[in-house]
Parts: structure tokens; C-alpha cells; sequence
């Protein structure tokens, strides 16, 4: 039995993990895929403070050594519900884990949203991708559309621009909406076509196989060209798991404040699940050091 399980092995739960075992807390993380998070997409993260500049895959990496050194446990498991066990919780996996424990910190984080078009489950891996670091350099030489405007999409094409031949970015308000800086970059990129004020409306295929996106726009509809599409219109929770410990808000985020608690004593969330209004590594980490330490109090109350 362990003090407390986290459920997300993200920065969020990293932090948590930390502060639990420095803390004199005895801490388990259940990740279903893979440590790190959305960060581990970023091939170049400059607002981590103390790093000028930090790949996320290696943020990720020091981030879960350094839990592990101070003691923290962790699993490969993706946890399915939460029920009530005498005093306490035990975490139920996928994979038949019942992890029995004190108290319960989520921080499942969030998935990337799609545009909800037919026959995209399919293309997803083959055509349709999200990470231009994982996935960039199957395009090398040819062209590829971005779907999206923030900073997170205008990324993608800065990393994507100098691998392929054409990126063409597609964002369906009438203005890019990421920082000016990136804005900035590839507006003088000679590669880079920014379409604004269009919407996807389906996939040109043959034999199975991603040729291009069909759009609208002011003057009708036309199909792009292209071999591939990376998608980053935003992210969705996947909380409906836990609503039965912890309130939702009507977008499926977890409905708690900064204080990181939920309805149910002893079961506390941190991270991109919970709502908020800024999603950050570091306003990630801050509530993985919240909810950890509100945890610890919750059980240092019961002894």
C-alpha cells in the first residue's frame, strides 16, 4: 500500500510525485503511455524557468529521474476508476492493478482534439499526425498542411518548414492567434502558405492512402495537395473515468479551483485536467505541488 497514488505520469504528476516523497509520503504513478506528457511533443522548450533552452523529451526524462531517485514508484498501467476501500482508495487499472493507497491525486492531463471528419481514425498515423518531432521527418522533401493557429500549431510549421518542401497552415479564424514571435518566423519563410479563415471539410484519399485536405473558404471549396496533415486545434480531457470521486465542468475538465481538492476527501487533481485558464509546464508543476502537498496534510489529519 502506498500513501498516495498519482494517476498521470505528466509534469503534473512528476511534481506531485516529488513533493509527496520529500515530504516523507510514500508515492505510486500509474502512466498508461509514456512519461512526460504533451511536453514530450516539443522539440524546443524556452520558458522552462532555469533552461534557456531544453528539448521536452529531456525535460521528461531529468523530470522522472529525478522522482525516482527521491523514491517515487511507478507503472506502466492506465487506471480505470477509483472506489472507496475502508479508509482509503484503491486505483483500479486496465491491466487488473488494484492499487490500494491514502489518498488519490489524478492528472491524466489531456489528448489532442481532431477535427471530427470522416474516415480520420483511419489516417491517424498514416497521413494524420500531431508531433513534427516524432513524425517530421517522414515528410522531408514534400508537402504538408498544418491545421491550426496557435502557438503550439505554428511550432509544428516552424519545425515542419525545414524539412518539407511546403507547409501550408490552415487556421479557420480570421487571424493566426499564437505569439508574433513565431508568427514573425514564418512569415519570412518562403515555404510557408498561411491560409486564414478556412475549414477542413474532409480528406482526399486514394486506395486507402492520405492525399490532401479538402477546405472551404470565402471563394468555395478546393482540395490541397499534400502528404500529410498535422493537426493541433487543442485538447480534450479524458475525465469521464473519475467523475463518480470528482465534479466535471461542461467541457469534461475537472470543476476544482487552485486549491486542486474535489468533492471527495482525499482525492485531489492537478494539472491540464483541472479547469483553468492557463496551461502551462510550470502552472502544471505548481499544481502538482499543490494537490501533493494538500494530500500530505489530508494525511498527516487521520493520524
Amino acid at each position: 500500500m502506498h500513501d498516495i497514488v498519482i494517476i498521470g505520469g505528466g509534469p503534473a504528476g512528476l511534481s506531485a510525485a516529488l513533493y509527496a516523497q520529500r515530504n516523507g509520503k510514500s508515492s505510486l504513478i500509474l502512466e498508461r503511455a509514456g512519461f512526460g506528457g504533451q511536453i514530450t511533443n516539443s522539440p524546443k522548450v524556452e520558458n522552462i524557468p532555469g533552461f534557456a533552452q531544453i528539448s521536452g523529451n529531456e525535460f521528461a526524462d531529468k523530470f522522472l529521474d529525478q522522482a525516482m531517485g527521491q523514491g517515487a514508484e511507478v507503472e506502466l498501467e492506465n487506471a480505470t476508476a477509483i472506489e472507496r476501500r475502508g479508509d482509503g482508495f484503491a486505483v483500479i487499472t486496465e491491466e487488473g492493478g488494484v492499487h490500494e493507497c491514502g489518498a488519490v491525486i489524478i492528472a491524466t492531463g489531456v489528448k489532442h482534439r481532431l477535427p471530427g471528419l470522416p474516415g480520420e481514425d483511419e489516417l491517424v498515423g498514416s497521413g494524420i499526425s500531431f508531433c513534427a518531432v516524432c513524425d517530421g521527418d517522414f515528410y522531408s522533401g514534400k508537402t504538408v498542411c498544418v491545421a491550426g493557429g496557435g502557438n503550439s500549431a505554428l511550432q509544428e510549421a516552424i519545425l515542419l518548414s525545414d524539412k518539407c518542401a511546403k507547409v501550408v497552415i490552415l487556421q479557420d479564424l480570421p487571424q493566426l492567434t499564437g505569439e508574433r514571435k513565431l508568427q514573425d518566423i514564418l512569415a519570412k519563410r518562403a515555404n510557408v502558405e498561411i491560409l486564414t479563415g478556412v475549414k477542413l471539410r474532409g480528406y482526399a484519399t486514394e486506395n486507402g492512402e492520405f492525399r490532401g485536405v479538402v477546405i472551404a473558404d470565402a471563394s468555395g471549396g478546393r482540395t490541397i495537395p499534400a502528404n500529410g496533415l498535422f493537426v493541433a486545434i487543442g485538447l480534450i480531457p479524458e475525465n469521464g473515468a473519475f467523475a463518480g470521486v470528482a465534479d466535471l465542468d461542461g467541457r469534461g475538465y475537472f470543476a476544482s479551483g487552485e486549491d486542486c481538492a474535489t468533492r471527495t476527501p482525499g482525492v485531489f487533481v492537478a494539472g491540464d485536467c483541472r479547469a483553468k485558464a492557463i496551461r502551462q509546464v510550470t502552472t502544471a508543476t505548481a499544481d502538482g505541488a499543490v494537490a501533493a502537498l494538500a494530500a500530505i496534510a489530508f494525511l498527516n489529519a487521520r493520524q
